[in-house]
């Protein structure tokens, strides 16, 4: 069964490992062989800087990221640059989409010129934040009572005018409340049930209610710390269906984290075993709630997105 993961982390492995070839490398949780391998059939690609690396250098790195997407990822034959997301209905059989994101947007600044020329690469996604405070709003490890700055109003307008997904994943509870009416487009890329799993990464169920509620979006992540002590295939599959009954099967999607993540759940290291969790949804969920999840919700979101 088909699969849109909305979420990794390869392109910084990409960026930072040696010899690295995208196709069939061991270090690369979704190289193309274990995307084809677990029936991806489109894969959103992160750029990720860390908030460690000095703010003067950051751009830089995001240029660099962007630059390994393109010749290590666009490069491998099969990989398709996806720029516009009715292209995800043209895929042929042995094609992959691959979709940029942003992750955070601190290596910006306050300078909007950087942000559009990031924008301007095809980025489909954006992340405010990590998990740090930046000029925009504060991340998940930050005071909740802290929320959105102004300039990160001035974010959210460019994002709007573009018709670019915010991304809410690493927000503070108060960036999130703040940030949520101003939105046009918004989806949750990689964050699970707090009710199960009390982590400031994942959602709560009045936030999961109003996200969905203004139009939005939740996909399950695969990090262990984000499942709970115990993080099987049914614990992961215990937040689908927790937030399937709290907003309705056909709002839920997959963003794994893969190659951003330390931890794995058994069964479900890489992309090339995503077909393990397809077989333990379809325990829980009928085969068309499936279906839904694992990329047919996903392509009515932005089929409709593209009509707002």
């Amino acid at each position: 069964m088909k699969i849109i993961d909305l979420h990794c982390d390869a392109l910084l492995k990409l960026t930072t490992l040696e010899t690295v070839k995208f196709a069939d490398d061991a270090r690369i949780d979704t190289n193309q062989k274990r995307l084809q391998l677990g029936q991806v059939e489109a894969q959103v690609f992160a750029i990720f800087i860390h908030p460690k690396i000095p703010q003067h250098q950051q751009f830089l790195e995001v240029v660099r990221q962007i630059e390994a997407f393109h010749t290590h990822v666009l490069q491998t034959e099969g990989m398709v640059h996806i720029t516009d997301w009715a292209q995800l209905e043209q895929l042929a059989p042995h094609e992959i989409g691959a979709i940029l994101s942003l992750e955070g947007c601190g290596a910006i600044g306050e300078d909007l010129t950087k942000f559009s020329a990031i924008l301007d690469a095809g980025v489909k996604l954006v992340g405010l934040t990590w998990n740090e405070e930046n000029a925009i709003a504060y991340g998940a490890e930050q005071d909740a009572s802290c929320g959105l700055k102004p300039f990160g109003k001035e974010v959210i307008q460019l994002l709007n005018e573009r018709d670019i997904i915010m991304d809410v994943s690493h927000l503070n509870e108060q960036s999130f409340w703040d940030a949520l009416p101003l939105a046009k487009h918004i989806i949750a890329s990689h964050s699970n049930a707090r009710t199960l799993c009390d982590h400031p990464r994942n959602l709560t169920d009045a936030q999961a209610k109003a996200l969905v509620n203004h139009g939005g979006h939740i996909h399950v992540v695969y990090y262990p710390p984000f499942i709970g002590e115990e993080a099987t295939l049914a614990h992961l599959v215990d937040h689908v269906e927790h937030l399937a009954n709290l907003v309705g099967v056909e709002h839920i999607g997959l963003g794994s984290d893969f190659d951003g993540i330390d931890r794995v759940v058994d069964g479900l290291a890489h992309a090339g075993e995503a077909q393990n969790l397809v077989a333990a949804l379809r325990t829980r969920f009928s085969e068309e709630e499936v279906l839904g999840i694992t990329s047919h919700n996903f392509k009515r979101y932005v089929k409709k997105a593209a009509t707002r």
